[in-house]
């Protein structure tokens, strides 16, 4: 879960959303069309009640968030909009790979539930990160279409049927709507941390540049390229997926991968 409280409410939460991700990955893709989305949305109503009631819940020590948190709060936003687009596009297939995942960031999020957040620099702190995770969850639907993107084209270059269910333009489309609207938040949680570091998290903990701000600062520049090599040379297919990659990548190591090595290969609480 994003928050949690301790392990065991996070396993009393985790553990019944990811059994239904695991139920949902072995069998949604052989039901019919209609009958796999209903089922994907057993476990991701689960995986959003448990975010609600542990950021709601009383909560020993404060609400915590970390690495693993973060992975579970993006996952979940990018499984929100392949859910919103299976009812606009309802050829959209229920994907084991994404019921998976689902299953395995709860599963961390429970293992790994973070350290105590102190938010007492500014009200206003909640936004800022509410910008910065929405962002990760619009680039991580991003890259869930490229993907899919990348195995149409392929597909119709074999000349075979196309398990993915969107034609290749509308995928292409939608990759970079989902880049755009990223990147638009993106910008603004950098720019709210350079001016006004000081208010939100205090003095002490105003910009600098440490790791996570030079690799976010990294996954700006390349998302931005990506955008004007788009606009200006018409970039795509294969060039555009490799420069999406490597942003959102960039991106991941500017918080989870800090996190993670503060938290789990330094055992520092943060």
């Amino acid at each position: 879960m994003i928050l949690a409280s301790d392990s065991s409410s996070a396993l009393w939460l985790g553990l019944p959303t990811a059994c239904a991700y695991a139920l949902t990955a072995l069998i949604g893709p052989r039901l019919a069309l209609h009958q796999g989305h209903r089922l994907l949305w057993v476990p991701w109503t689960l995986h959003g009640l448990g975010l609600i009631v542990a950021m709601l819940g009383p909560q020993e020590g404060g609400a915590h968030f970390g690495f693993a948190p973060a992975l579970s709060v993006t996952a979940w936003l990018m499984l929100t909009f392949y859910v919103l687009e299976q009812h606009w596009f309802p050829q959209l297939r229920t994907r084991w790979t994404l019921a998976i995942l689902g299953a395995a960031v709860v599963l961390l999020a429970a293992a790994f539930p973070g350290a105590p957040l102190h938010i007492a620099a500014s009200p206003w702190l909640p936004l800022h990160w509410a910008l910065g995770i929405a962002s990760y969850g619009l680039f991580a639907a991003a890259v869930v279409h490229a993907w899919m993107m990348t195995r149409a084209e392929k597909n119709m270059r074999q000349a075979t049927d196309s398990p993915v269910g969107l034609p290749l333009l509308t995928l292409e489309r939608l990759t970079f709507r989902f880049v755009s609207a990223g990147f638009v938040l993106l910008t603004a949680t950098l720019a709210a941390g350079w001016l006004f570091g000081d208010s939100l998290y205090g003095a002490q903990a105003a910009w600098r540049w440490d790791h996570k701000t030079v690799f976010s600062v990294l996954s700006w520049v390349t998302f931005a390229i990506l955008l004007i090599g788009r606009s200006r040379f018409g970039w795509r297919g294969r060039k555009a997926v490799r420069v999406l990659y490597i942003g959102t990548g960039l991106l991941l190591l500017g918080y989870v991968g800090s996190r993670f090595v503060l938290e789990v290969v330094l055992g520092r609480a943060v």
